[in-house]
């Protein structure tokens, strides 16, 4: 019996792995129930293949207690040479009713949001992200913001 699961479990873990041939690396970051201003998602990129591109995607895992339509990121790429590459993005998170955007069957969705496409790398890189997201009318920062769980980075080999 003990065999038999086994085999059954190395089945489902295979079946599980090979159905996202194009990840080359997903990573997530937990920022606790809600994502501070002040606090930055660090990821260390492998050293990937320079003869390939790639794909690149911000990946947020997010709930009910999420109060915005939009999301709006700051990501920073630090490259090999000193350089840092620094994009303010806008992403629509929600319906206008409400209803979370992003897949999960709970109150917990994941949305896989575009960054950059076709990219090459060459060498060690680092992506740092940041919430940048505002209330209407008013300056500064949302200084916690709710219902944001996870932060993750996720790059893909391009076809």
């Amino acid at each position: 019996m003990r065999i038999k699961n086994s085999g059954i479990l190395l089945l489902a873990a295979i079946l599980l792995f090979s159905c996202d041939k194009k990840r080359v690396f997903d990573e997530y970051k937990s920022v606790g129930s809600a994502w501070h201003k002040d606090s930055i998602v660090t990821f260390n990129l492998p050293v990937l293949d320079s003869t390939k591109k790639y794909n690149l995607f911000v990946n947020i895992r997010d709930n009910n207690n999420y109060p915005f339509n939009n999301l709006f990121l700051i990501v920073s790429m630090e490259m090999p040479n000193g350089f840092t590459k620094v994009d303010t993005l806008e992403y629509q998170m929600a319906e206008p009713d409400g209803t979370l955007l992003g897949n999960g069957f709970s109150d917990i969705k994941e949305s896989k949001l575009y960054y950059k496409e076709d990219v090459k790398f060459r060498g060690n890189y680092k992506v740092h992200i940041k919430q940048a997201v505002r209330q209407s009318g008013k300056i500064p920062g949302v200084e916690a913001l709710e219902g944001i769980t996870d932060v993750g980075f996720r790059i893909e080999q391009k076809d």
